[in-house]
């Protein structure tokens, strides 16, 4: 039996204690994966797996499947050295076998170039340009570093505009529907407010905030349940 590797990922669109636990238990569904952990306050999922039967590929699918997101990017490597078709398939082999958190990679002998997906905050360029290396060959380090790095606080960042985006349209249906509906209750408007068209009116405001705002509560609920 081969000693356990661990690695952890990023993962977007946690809300709540119900998430952590479909993310630990989807994660764990995954051959190899002996144990799960997930950091609700940094939303990472840190995985203790076995590297010769376990896929992170099919880890970052099934978290997705579960209504989550693991950020991942790709990014281009210029790489030299190479004579023949089987030193690009020694270097892709060494890029999807030895760095965790590589999704996957395809070396083109061609172009010269290694095309790699990988887990944002999972893998570094160094990492790449590491394997690669050890592999027998050299790589062009690109430039954009600092970008790369920035892509996962990208993600977040768009997490959160979403949700910001949610909370607006929260409050500009729930305040009039609050306060129109308390003033009828407590008799502070005319006999108008408890006309029919009132409690259509009601439904009308109520609908976006249930199945808008709330969509995500609705649909973590089901995926806790799976």
């Amino acid at each position: 039996m081969s000693e356990d590797a661990q690695i952890t990922l990023p993962v977007l669109g946690m809300t709540c204690a119900n998430c952590v636990a479909s993310v630990e238990r989807n994660a764990k569904k995954v051959e190899g994966v002996h144990n799960a952990t997930v950091n609700y306050a940094s939303e990472k999922v840190s995985l203790d797996y076995d590297p010769q039967t376990t896929d992170i590929q099919l880890v970052v699918e099934r978290i997705g499947r579960a209504g989550y997101k693991v950020p991942t990017a790709t990014v281009e490597l210029p790489i030299t050295g190479m004579t023949c078709t089987n030193c690009a398939n020694t270097i892709q082999r060494r890029l999807n076998k030895k760095v965790p958190g590589v999704l996957n990679a395809e070396v083109n002998y061609a172009t010269e170039k290694a095309t790699v997906e990988y887990v944002v905050g999972a893998v570094s360029r160094a990492d790449l340009y590491a394997a690669v290396r050890a592999a027998g060959y050299d790589v062009v380090e690109v430039s954009d570093e600092a970008e790369a790095e920035d892509l996962e606080a990208e993600a977040r960042a768009a997490e959160v505009r979403h949700q910001q985006h949610r909370l607006i349209v929260g409050v500009i249906f729930t305040l009039p529907l609050f306060l129109l509906s308390m003033a009828r209750d407590f008799g502070l408007v005319g006999h108008w407010a408890h006309a029919t068209w009132v409690n259509w009116l009601f439904l009308v405001l109520a609908t976006p905030v249930q199945f808008y705002v709330g969509w995500d509560y609705y649909v973590g609920a089901y995926k806790s349940l799976r």
